[in-house]
């Protein structure tokens, strides 16, 4: 699968490994030093240099992960660059908070006390497989990381090695170009590099996007080093879609077409992907779900690993006692979309098969016969990416009591909508707890997935010369500071 795999990029070797760290080592303090501005015009810059070689990237990563040009997000991994340019630009995500000495403190006499939000140091970040450019090289780890001040060593995913390749010369040219210090960003490639780097001591924090098994083991990694550090891992997210008997009675047909549309997208091969749609039992609506899914057309997984593994994972959850096939779909040339039933009884009784992701266009349709069963089917997951409601105004006890369940379990609630398409926006929360993130506090989307790479620091009574810039009285960054003034 794809074009340009068979001429095999070697893999970094161990010297040039520990190059790399050095420099990353060498260049966080020059880089988290730098005025927020000059990062973010280095940011913009990589965002420019990025644009301007669309035409050669987006069809490296078409030949490399079967995606159409379409689904190649080259302009999203732009946007987040830029949005978090603006993110610098505005300052206020150091959280620069003085508070003053106060000798008449009801405690004591209080001391100057003034706390920072600071780089916490070079971070290792793990490229994804599905999104070729927004979870990847350039992808939203990497301009989180990037914002906070601190150098990113990107291990390449396998499934695109020369778009990583290539796109990481494109963002070293770029930042160096606008003034970055050497080894701000650097790419690495091999699975025992990237296991190396996260053991090394050089490396304060980790970002990594893929499945449980994978994500489990370097999670615990991260956590067994002599010295610990943050793994902010995005593991795996079953989405559960619930839809009340009212909804279906209302737009049962937008909501099948909905759901088909959902689930098939890009192959099945997104995050946040709905694999379970509970319905009614009297929904009706098997019909039309099979035809649509039917309806869809082939489609080439990312590689032949997942292709497999795909084919590996549908076989184990059709062959589940209880379980009816809707629209049978296919492996073969391509993934044809795979559509199964059952219900609320046979999915608790096979949580094993039946509550585990399936990567690829596979989803299965679950009856409940009331609403007690549905909030018991509720209660059974554990932490998912979202969890979604589908219901109308006159559904108000049912869906309080619904949402009360799964907002404990997600960390995305929708009401009337689907949950593939994930805004880069302020208020986004794109993780969840275990096993869909690792740390359910933080998200991987939005301008706040830089506190991930960022600690706190407080400085006490320190002279003004030797505070930060941005914690300094006269505020040279010009940034916003909350200041607490004796009473």
């Amino acid at each position: 699968m794809g074009t340009l795999t068979a001429t095999r990029i070697p893999d970094t070797t161990q010297a040039e490994l520990d190059t790399v760290l050095q420099r990353a080592a060498d260049a966080a303090e020059a880089f988290g030093a730098q005025p927020p501005a000059a990062r973010a015009r280095q940011l913009v810059a990589a965002a420019d240099a990025l644009d301007a070689a669309s035409s050669e990237l987006v069809p490296l990563a078409m030949a490399e992960s079967n995606l159409s040009e379409g689904r190649v997000e080259l302009k999203r991994t732009t946007f987040q660059l830029r949005v978090f340019a603006e993110v610098l630009d505005d300052g206020s995500y150091l959280q620069a908070t003085l508070d003053r000495a106060d000798a008449a403190f009801p405690l004591g006499a209080k001391p100057d006390l003034r706390r920072i939000l600071q780089p916490i140091g070079p971070v290792l970040v793990f490229a994804a497989s599905n999104f070729p450019f927004a979870f990847s090289v350039a992808g939203g780890d990497t301009a989180s990381a990037l914002a906070a001040g601190c150098p990113v060593v990107l291990k390449g995913h396998p499934g695109h090695p020369r778009l990583s390749v290539r796109t990481g010369e494109i963002i070293v040219q770029s930042l160096a170009e606008s003034g970055a210090p050497h080894g701000a960003f650097q790419v690495v490639l091999g699975f025992e590099v990237g296991t190396a780097a996260l053991q090394d001591p050089r490396i304060k924090a980790a970002a990594f996007t893929g499945s449980v098994p994978a994500g489990r083991a370097l999670f615990d990694i991260a956590n067994s080093r002599p010295t610990p550090i943050p793994f902010f891992g995005e593991l795996g997210s079953l989405n559960p879609v619930f839809v009340t008997p009212s909804a279906v009675h209302a737009r049962g047909e937008e909501i099948a077409k909905g759901y088909v549309t959902s689930y098939s997208g890009n192959a099945g091969q997104l995050c946040t992907k709905p694999g379970l749609l509970f319905l009614p039992a009297d929904h009706g609506l098997d019909e039309l779900l099979a035809a649509e899914s039917k309806a869809v057309a082939a489609h080439k997984l990312l590689n032949e690993r997942l292709h497999e593994g795909y084919r590996g994972r549908r076989a184990a959850v059709t062959e589940v006692a209880g379980v009816r096939v809707l629209a049978e779909g296919s492996v073969d040339d391509g993934a044809v979309p795979t559509l199964l039933a059952t219900d609320v009884d046979t999915l608790l009784a096979n949580r094993q098969e039946l509550l585990e992701e399936v990567f690829g266009p596979l989803s299965i349709v679950v009856t409940y016969s009331s609403g007690d069963e549905a909030r018991r089917a509720a209660e059974a997951f554990e932490g998912n990416l979202t969890a979604t409601l589908h219901a109308e105004s006159d559904d108000t006890e049912f869906a309080a009591t619904l949402v009360s369940r799964l907002r404990e379990r997600a960390g995305r609630v929708l009401f009337n909508g689907w949950p593939t398409g994930v805004a880069v926006s302020p208020a986004m929360q794109h993780g969840g707890p275990y096993p869909a993130a690792t740390d359910a506090r933080f998200t991987s989307v939005g301008t706040a997935s830089i506190d991930r790479f960022l600690r706190p620091v407080t400085y006490q009574n320190v002279p003004q010369d030797l505070l930060p810039e941005a914690l300094r009285d006269e505020n040279p960054w010009g940034i916003p500071q909350t200041i607490h003034e004796p009473k």
